[in-house]
């Protein structure tokens, strides 16, 4: 053990089993999840079509939209989140997998470049299922700057609501109940 700069083995039920070297600079980078960042409802994918516009990219199709909330009142999403799709033209079903496993993986790599306050679809064409994945991670990540750079020119254009409440004058104003005098 004396400053080995090589993996410790522990013994567990299935035999030994690697472990994190004890030399922090050999440690790989903490893996980041697409857990809370995944559109799952079908009504959210809805909501971000009506709300975007359809863009291409060599290899697939993307949409961007501005989150919104599920409903009337309802909070919106805490963080940006992401959307695969992959249709039936794509192949049968382990092919259309396989496919968006690569894309998840591409995604969870750059997870830091997805927009803030933004749903991002994308939609693959036939040619990402033989592509290799070095150039499906380039276009990505080509994708996400772009994405970026498009979901700061929304807000720039669109700022958000103030905020601080609006004074209510003239006919803002709610209405006294009690009968009301017709001239």
């Amino acid at each position: 053990m004396g400053g080995s700069s090589y993996s410790i083995s522990a013994n567990t039920s299935r035999g030994a089993a690697m472990t994190i070297p004890p030399n922090s600079a050999e440690r790989p980078s903490p893996r980041q999840s697409l857990t809370g960042a995944r559109l799952r409802k079908h009504g959210d994918y809805q909501r971000a079509y009506a709300a975007s516009r359809k863009r291409q990219s060599a290899s697939m199709s993307w949409f961007l939209a501005p989150q919104q909330p599920a409903y009337a009142g309802a909070e919106p999403p805490a963080g940006p989140r992401i959307g695969l799709t992959a249709g039936k033209v794509m192949g049968k079903a382990h092919k259309r997998n396989r496919l968006k496993r690569r894309m998840r993986e591409a995604l969870r790599r750059h997870v830091e470049l997805l927009p803030q306050g933004c749903d991002l679809i994308l939609h693959p064409r036939r040619i990402v299922l033989t592509m290799d994945f070095t150039k499906l991670e380039a276009e990505i990540v080509r994708i996400l700057h772009q994405a970026k750079t498009e979901a700061a020119r929304m807000t720039k254009t669109n700022p958000p609501e103030n905020p601080v409440p609006r004074l209510l004058i003239g006919a803002d104003q709610p209405k006294a109940s009690g009968p009301q005098q017709v001239l």
